[in-house]
């Protein structure tokens, strides 16, 4: 997380927020305010159980806030289609702790390897061929591929080293809107009542992931984002 981006979803937070808590709100999803500069380690373990549990949660990452549940929780994918209204063509995202675990979940020859590593942690999302652990309906059902990404969050972050494996995600980004959800308090009004936990750490930017396609020889870049185009021109 770069410093501006960081101390102001700080300010953000703090002037929102007493000390952490967890809230109940009615029928709502449980709400976690987290501190987004120094995650509070028992929230970030309480957030985890519900996933755990088969839950979908909404956090913050450095592009937008974004829809996140477990590897093998298929059953949360129709709920993030029919939230998001997207159709089967849709790739879905691997939010990695380091490259190290992304390494698992898809194939990259050297050039790749080293051009994300340059370039993450950061706001890019890659598409990538998957290796067989992906499950299935995961994939872009022509290609096989997968979206992947490390991003540069500290809730993000904090996530996906206490899941111990990849946070399967989705941008934020709801029918009609022109970017993706960037407040906490934000989501949880709008989507608060659809998901099972909403992860409030303040501000973050409202700038998609730059989408760069790595699985030819010659890198495209499918959408401009927050990430810079020139390493991959």
């Amino acid at each position: 997380m770069c410093a501006q981006t960081g101390d102001r979803s700080f300010r953000s937070w703090q002037v929102r927020h007493q000390p952490a808590e967890l809230t109940i709100v009615g029928f709502m999803a449980r709400l976690f305010e987290i501190h987004p500069v120094d995650p509070q380690a028992r929230l970030v373990s309480e957030v985890v159980r519900v996933l755990r549990d088969g839950g979908v949660i909404a956090y913050p990452t450095d592009s937008g806030y974004a829809l996140g549940w477990s590897l093998g929780n298929g059953a949360a994918i129709a709920r993030i289609k029919q939230l998001r209204e997207l159709d089967d063509t849709h790739h879905f995202t691997l939010v990695c702790h380091d490259l190290g675990q992304l390494s698992q979940f898809v194939e990259m020859s050297n050039p790749v390897f080293r051009a994300i590593k340059a370039a993450t942690p950061g706001p890019y999302t890659f598409i990538l061929p998957a290796t067989k652990v992906v499950p299935k309906k995961l994939l872009s059902p022509k290609r096989r591929t997968v979206g992947a990404r490390i991003p540069d969050n500290k809730v993000a972050q904090a996530l996906v080293a206490e899941l111990g494996e990849p946070l399967m995600s989705s941008t934020l980004l709801l029918p009609g809107d022109d970017e993706p959800l960037f407040e906490g308090w934000m989501v949880n009004d709008r989507v608060g009542s659809a998901v099972d936990a909403v992860v409030d750490a303040g501000e973050c930017s409202s700038q998609p992931t730059t989408v760069v396609d790595l699985t030819s020889a010659v890198a495209e870049v499918l959408r401009l984002g927050a990430g810079d185009v020139a390493p991959f021109e």
